[in-house]
């Protein structure tokens, strides 16, 4: 069954779902609850054992089934290493499945809260646990995955956005002049960027849930080979003096675990903007989707354009700061 590329998951119903299951060689009670994601779907099955299960439906045509298998792969040597990642299960030695033209993982349950950043012991973990994913992470990158790139993040975003007509006609010479200055900006920047190792990619509090003392990350639907800095920057919040202290506490627990090159500092507003522009390019992306119009009411509006032209011009100014030491 093919999906429509603006409504891929029109057909993905409670019966499908878990049909889908019990082909994979699970047994649901038929209990299912929506999770909140937007990319993929994602549901919540109860098990005839009374036990829980998250199933992962993944959006077609994103990745191959080669990428998919990377990204469950690497959460697998991270939990033999003895990592809190939740790893996808295993039936017959396979964990990705398809059903019906949909393609499906299935993960374990795993509860918790968004750590907080403001308890220095749980930053000071995270960091840690960050360290010890990119050691397994650096020992050999990605072979299909993508690497974290300026064109794929900003220059694709950029043409896409452009070539679209998503952006008001009267704003639309402002966002093409200041995102060609930031991305000549960036070429420089990022010009050397180390992308050997392999990295979580979207490393927001979303991702993280804190129970029991530990951080246990999830959805590694990113991942991608890029600096390790990537998955450290989103923890940084507040005015410049408090993300230093915070990046004072993080690197010194971050260094017993694995070495972190200072120098990559100074990629931290550029992969800030990249995730700016990215960002705003998604949205326009999966805007067919019925799910995104729900979710991002806000978005294709004038007032949305105006704001995003105004955060870019705040990281123009922000990338000729000094970047916060090491």
């Amino acid at each position: 069954m093919s999906q429509p590329s603006e409504t891929p998951y029109a057909g993905l119903s409670p019966d499908l779902i878990l049909d889908a299951l019990e082909a994979a060689g699970f047994v649901p009670t038929g209990g299912l609850l929506e999770l909140n994601s937007y990319e993929n779907r994602v549901f919540q099955l109860e098990m005839e054992d009374g036990s829980f299960v998250v199933s992962k439906f993944y959006r077609p045509d994103r990745w191959t089934d080669q990428q998919i298998l990377e990204e469950h792969e690497f959460t697998h040597e991270l939990k033999d290493a003895e990592l809190p990642v939740v790893a996808p299960l295993l039936r017959s030695g396979d964990s990705l499945f398809e059903h019906a033209g949909f393609r499906y993982a299935v993960y374990p349950r795993q509860g918790g809260r968004s750590p907080n950043l403001e308890v220095e012991e749980d930053l000071k973990v995270l960091a840690r646990t960050l360290a010890r994913i990119h050691a397994v992470g650096a020992l050999r990158p990605f072979q299909q995955r993508p690497a974290l790139s300026l064109n794929r993040l900003g220059a694709e975003s950029r043409r896409f956005l452009l070539n679209e007509g998503f952006i008001p006609p009267d704003m639309e010479p402002a966002y093409a002049s200041i995102t060609e200055h930031l991305l000549n900006r960036l070429e420089t920047t990022l010009s050397g960027m180390d992308i050997s190792g392999r990295i979580h990619g979207d490393c927001h509090m979303g991702n993280l849930l804190w129970r029991e003392s530990t951080p246990h990350f999830v959805d590694f639907d990113d991942c991608v080979n890029g600096p390790p800095v990537q998955d450290l920057w989103m923890l940084l919040s507040g005015s410049r003096d408090e993300q230093q202290g915070q990046l004072d506490l993080i690197l010194k627990a971050y260094n017993t675990f694995h070495h972190f090159d200072t120098a990559s500092l100074r990629l931290i507003e550029p992969l800030r903007t990249l995730r700016i522009m990215h960002h705003a390019a998604w949205l326009a992306r999966r805007w067919h989707d019925p799910a995104f119009p729900r979710a991002f009411p806000w978005f294709d509006s004038p007032r949305y354009w105006s704001d995003h032209v105004l955060s870019l011009r705040e990281q123009q100014a922000a990338l000729e700061e000094p970047p916060l030491s090491g």
